[in-house]
């Protein structure tokens, strides 16, 4: 691994850079680079790993929106959906463990969810977002996600929406809230407590799903545009369709708030850094990393197999699903080459996924978020690794 150390300037602005990289990735690192020099950045990380290895862990620019606080090494940041995958990793250890069985309906671990005709709504279409649970159907008060009681307690009251298997919604907030239940039913512990005892701690990677107020200085801040269709829909939810999704939110949340980050909302507020994320990854394709066993091969064979790949219905994307995690899927989601890749992007750019293949975990996380889907800040240094991979 060679040092790295290096200031670029866009528009008068002085961005730093630095980290470590193998140098057979550095087109890799000199794209990274480039996304600062080009200014479509204002802080952001990077890290891969192959067969369990560091081969590059970057990161830069700054971690406030006003560009005064340097972007560090220890720096967090909220990756958004990417933290749907790392619940759906949990789901799956447990699964391996043979404590949860994927096919088995909800309510056999939840008693309570079997409410409305649900008794049988088995808990792979919550995994996979055919579950026609993608909204919270009744009239809730602004700032409840932020209590998983009250969110878990209301979608075990309501209906599906439509008959489960039959169709593919994204569920943005509600599938983790589904899944974080299950968790706590069979293991007594919340779900954000879960991957910090059971992942977090054993492979000693910097994630949370819930902060410790004492992380909460190294944040970076998330730079939502006021004007962008996001920010919109949180302080008129009921505007369209998609705004439904952020109705259990505050009406003034930026994704900067103390409630926002301290709660543990599994399917949207993982916060950590890419080294992290990689070696997660990395362990999971690799089998075992630092003595620590996640799942067996099979396992994570079920896991990685595509369930479909139907157009949602809410924000019209395909993607080629997994049970819990997405496979590579142009162009909202795409993780190199390989379509056995598996992970799962977060709104704004940030990403998290292994290749199975070739033994690789990767992560990009960063503060400001880009409304292009493809997201070619990280798309370019996805591309020059698999070049540099042959």
């Amino acid at each position: 691994m060679e040092a790295l150390k290096t200031t670029v300037t866009h528009d008068g602005k002085t961005y730093a850079v630095e980290g470590w990289c193998d140098p057979t990735f550095n087109a890799a690192r000199d794209r990274f680079v480039k996304n600062f020099e080009e200014g479509l950045e204002i802080g952001a990380c990077i890290a891969c790993t192959i067969d369990g290895k560091p081969v590059m862990d970057l990161w830069g620019g700054y971690l406030d929106k006003a560009s005064s606080k340097p972007w560090q090494k220890e720096t967090i940041v909220n990756m958004m959906s990417a933290s749907k995958a790392i619940t759906g990793i949990c789901v799956w250890i447990l699964a391996d463990r043979g404590l949860i069985d994927p096919d088995a309906p909800v309510a056999r671990y939840w008693p309570e969810f079997a409410a409305n005709g649900k008794e049988k709504l088995p808990l792979k279409y919550v995994l996979d977002h055919r579950a026609g649970m993608a909204l919270v159907s009744e009239p809730i008060a602004r700032g409840s996600v932020y209590d998983h009681a009250v969110i878990a307690a209301a979608l075990a009251r309501q209906p599906a929406a439509w008959e489960p298997g039959t169709d593919a919604g994204y569920h943005v907030l509600t599938q983790g809230f589904i899944m974080a239940e299950v968790v706590r039913r069979v293991t007594g512990k919340t779900l954000g407590n879960f991957f910090r005892s059971e992942i977090a701690e054993p492979l000693n990677i910097d994630y949370r799903i819930g902060l410790d107020k004492k992380d909460l200085s190294r944040c970076a801040e998330w730079a939502l545009p006021a004007d962008s269709p996001m920010a919109k829909a949180i302080i008129d939810p009921y505007a369209t369709a998609e705004g439904a999704f952020w109705q259990p939110l505050a009406p003034d949340e930026d994704f900067n708030s103390t409630g926002w980050r301290t709660a543990e909302i599994p399917s949207a507020n993982g916060h950590g850094n890419a080294r992290a994320v990689a070696k997660l990854y990395g362990a999971l394709v690799l089998g075992d990393q630092d003595g620590v066993h996640l799942m067996k091969h099979t396992t994570l064979e079920k896991m990685i197999t595509e369930q479909h790949n139907i157009k949602e219905r809410y924000l019209g994307r395909h993607y080629h699903q997994g049970s819990g995690v997405v496979l590579s899927s142009k162009p909202n989601a795409w993780m190199g080459p390989n379509p056995r890749a598996f992970g799962h992007q977060g709104a704004g750019g940030a990403i998290g996924f292994g290749d199975p293949d070739a033994k690789l975990g990767f992560s990009y996380a960063m503060n400001k978020p880009h409304a292009d889907v493809t997201v070619p800040t990280r798309a370019r240094v996805i591309e020059a690794i698999y070049e540099a991979l042959g």
